[in-house]
């Protein structure tokens, strides 16, 4: 093969590849996101830790009142600026590092909603939603991880019991970026 027409071929396959569709997010977004409510929640606290009106969860809800009971599901609307991130396989860990120091210097709790993520900036809030149930939590990163290969994000007890992943260990999740 002459150099010319090596270069010429060369050249029209870096085209080619510029010219290919960069991977995107996924199209579908969950049709319904929503939140089981705890002990203690308010519907105050709901939206602010959502970041939507009190009076959108109460329309959405079909709420007169701001009555709660724990258990209950309260559906929300896709949070305006979150950005797609990352889909894979998440994990949890808890009650054998409580106490210890995670890699930001906080102290593990893991009753808290926070994560391990090994590229994401430390204070970074994510909404983690469970691909096959819908159900949803926010957390904070405050910790590096997983250390498993395959696995996207480690979650602290309290926020894999929010989206039921203590009782399943793993689950397939969609990572959004919140502001």
């Amino acid at each position: 093969m002459s150099p010319f027409v090596k270069h010429f071929t060369y050249a029209l396959l870096f085209l080619l590849a510029a010219c290919a569709p960069a991977p995107t997010a996924p199209t579908a977004t969950p049709r319904q996101l929503f939140h089981r409510v705890r002990p203690g929640d308010t519907l105050y606290r709901i939206g602010r830790y959502f970041g939507v009106p009190v009076a959108a969860l109460m329309r959405a809800n079909g709420l007169k009142d701001d009555r709660l009971r724990p258990g209950q599901r309260i559906h929300y609307p896709w949070p305006a600026r979150a950005r797609y991130y990352q889909s894979g396989l998440a994990s949890w860990y808890g009650p054998g590092f409580a106490g210890r120091r995670t890699a930001s210097g906080e102290v593990f709790d893991p009753g808290a909603l926070t994560a391990a993520h090994p590229r994401l900036p430390f204070g970074t809030r994510v909404l983690v939603v469970r691909v096959d149930t819908g159900e949803t939590v926010v957390v904070r990163i405050n910790d590096r991880g997983p250390f498993r290969p395959g696995r996207v994000i480690d979650l602290a007890y309290a926020a894999a019991r929010a989206i039921g992943l203590d009782r399943s260990g793993t689950a397939r999740v969609r990572l959004y970026l919140l502001p």
